[in-house]
């Protein structure tokens, strides 16, 4: 071990493989500045094909350039009627940080909500007392409101003054 030499020197390659290397380091210079993928350490011989393993690695180092023009594909497809009308009313806001903010809010209140509420279902008794409250005063809203011709018009004329006073 007392000189270093090069693998090429010291016999352990043959010069046909040598030679193969040297013309692909050769090769990865090309026009467009790309660099050249390493040469495979499983080809033994010019003639064999690489194996599976090395096409993969190699197929991972593509570029693929478009062609034509995209501008002309992406105007001629339209956005959904549901998207149009949420631009629409996003344009018509003048506080959009307010608007946001709000939104944000609403989002993590819905989310604590959800996490108290299986907190609370995960109680022994709660859940079952719960759905008997939620029962009874289901039977209590139908009684008062619902059954009956004189409070369901009652009930509706309500309904309908509450949304003219939201929505004016």
């Amino acid at each position: 071990m007392a000189s270093t030499t090069t693998s090429a020197t010291s016999g352990l390659i043959s010069p046909v493989v040598a030679d193969t290397k040297t013309a692909l380091r050769a090769q990865a210079t090309n026009s467009v500045g790309l660099p050249a993928l390493p040469p495979s350490a499983n080809v033994a011989s010019i003639g064999q094909l690489p194996n599976a393993s090395y096409c993969r690695r190699m197929a991972r180092n593509v570029i693929a350039m478009a062609t034509g023009d995209a501008t002309a594909e992406l105007t001629a497809t339209e956005l959904p009627e549901i998207v149009k009308k949420v631009q629409e009313a996003w344009d018509k806001i003048d506080d959009k940080y307010a608007a946001t903010s709000l939104g944000v809010a609403a989002f993590i209140a819905l989310w604590s909500t959800t996490g108290m509420i299986s907190a609370i279902d995960r109680l022994p008794v709660v859940p079952g007392v719960m759905e008997i409250v939620g029962i009874g005063y289901t039977g209590w809203f139908a009684y008062k409101n619902l059954i009956f011709k004189p409070d369901r018009q009652a009930f509706v004329a309500k309904l309908k003054g509450l949304y003219n006073e939201i929505l004016g």
